[in-house]
């Protein structure tokens, strides 16, 4: 099996998204992308991701998703999704999304079926990653730091997590410093 890992960008303030949700923030930064990017080589080794629902809902709102669905499919390929949610959403057509609800655990059972030897992605966002967390689920928090404040959002993870991260690899990537912890119990 593989491992659970929370894959995500943040401000050095702590946040994901702005306050509104947006992750415009995130793009007006210098990064690496296409084939050599830090994420396409994460990417390559993801079997299964778990979204929530805020985090689905900006990709299908502010990429268009829905009027083009083979963007999903340019970005993602085939594999299988989780949105956990509480509320109704539109899948994207052809692709393999399953919506769900309620405890992480059975679920990350599935994704894990799913993934095989793979790994499983938390996109997002915090709370999402952290519920994987309280369960005891997530194995690496993977940073990538961009040189931007906030002073408000959504916190890149509502949890205390005291003495349970170990850093094991720091990157610099243009402007972003790149930071994997280790999650122990």
């Amino acid at each position: 099996m593989g491992e659970t890992q929370y894959y995500t960008a943040t401000t050095i303030d702590g946040y994901i998204a702005d306050e509104n949700n947006s992750l415009d923030w995130l793009f007006q930064v210098d990064r690496t992308v296409g084939a050599e990017s830090g994420f396409d080589k994460f990417f390559a080794g993801v079997g299964a991701m778990a979204l929530g629902a805020t985090t689905y809902q900006w990709v299908l709102d502010h990429e268009g998703v829905l009027d083009e669905p083979s963007k999903w499919q340019d970005w993602y390929g085939t594999t299988p999704s989780w949105v956990f949610t509480h509320r109704s959403l539109p899948a994207v057509p052809g692709a393999d999304i399953r919506f769900v609800h309620g405890d992480v655990a059975p679920v990350h059972a599935a994704m894990a079926a799913a993934a095989g030897e793979r790994n499983i992605w938390i996109i997002g966002g915090g709370e999402l990653a952290g519920q994987f967390a309280d369960q005891g689920l997530l194995d690496q928090v993977l940073l990538g730091v961009a040189p931007v404040t906030l002073g408000a959002g959504a916190p890149v993870l509502p949890r205390r997590l005291i003495g349970r991260l170990t850093l094991v690899d720091v990157e610099q990537d243009k402007q972003f410093a790149n930071l994997t912890y280790n999650v122990g119990t």
